[in-house]
């Protein structure tokens, strides 16, 4: 794995640059060839609290978590933790599914977090800004899987194609704890 560390309000020395990838690194025994892409590491400190963040993009399939804690170290070891049970999740519940498919078609989406900004953001009534635009590739699945990927990322909606029709849809959580299906009609 490659991989692209970078430092905000903090310097990235090489001991922690070192630190990182041989916590990461150690993923990498969960996969039968070793992902190929790029592994963003954003590593930030606000109020003396530490903030990492990974993600790990791959085929068909994005890893993500984000951690925070007061000791840099700890905040790395905790978010490899995180990681690991991604996978762990990953292979037994949904390749358990596709297992007779070959390799399960999957993707994780980054949207819990605008979902969250948009509704903090106070807005004028004479203007809406758009602050951030997020772009991802849309990958055919049923709405089952779906609400696994969602789960395993810890969001409260997930959009996804429909492998049957090709729609675009959504699933999401709804405050009973129940799931919903947003279908276009």
């Amino acid at each position: 794995m490659k991989y692209n560390i970078r430092g905000e309000n903090v310097e990235v020395t090489s001991a922690i640059k070192e630190y990182v990838e041989r916590k990461i690194g150690k993923l990498e025994r969960y996969f039968d060839t070793p992902p190929t892409s790029d592994v963003n590491v954003n590593i930030s400190v606000y109020n003396d609290e530490q903030q990492i963040e990974v993600t790990i993009p791959m085929t068909n399939l994005l890893l993500r978590a984000e951690e925070h804690h007061l000791d840099l170290y700890a905040a790395i070891d905790l978010v490899v933790d995180k990681l690991e049970r991604q996978i762990r999740k990953h292979k037994t519940k949904v390749n358990r599914k596709f297992r007779q498919q070959g390799a399960p078609k999957h993707v994780f989406a980054e949207l819990e977090k605008e979902a969250i900004e948009a509704k903090e953001e106070h807005y004028d009534d004479d203007e809406i800004e758009i602050v951030r635009t997020k772009q991802f590739d849309l990958k055919p699945m049923d709405s089952e899987e779906a609400v696994l990927q969602m789960d395993m990322l810890g969001h409260a909606f997930f959009v996804f194609e429909d492998a049957i029709t090709g729609t675009t849809n959504v699933v999401y959580r709804r405050r009973d704890g129940k799931y919903g299906l947003i279908e276009p009609s």
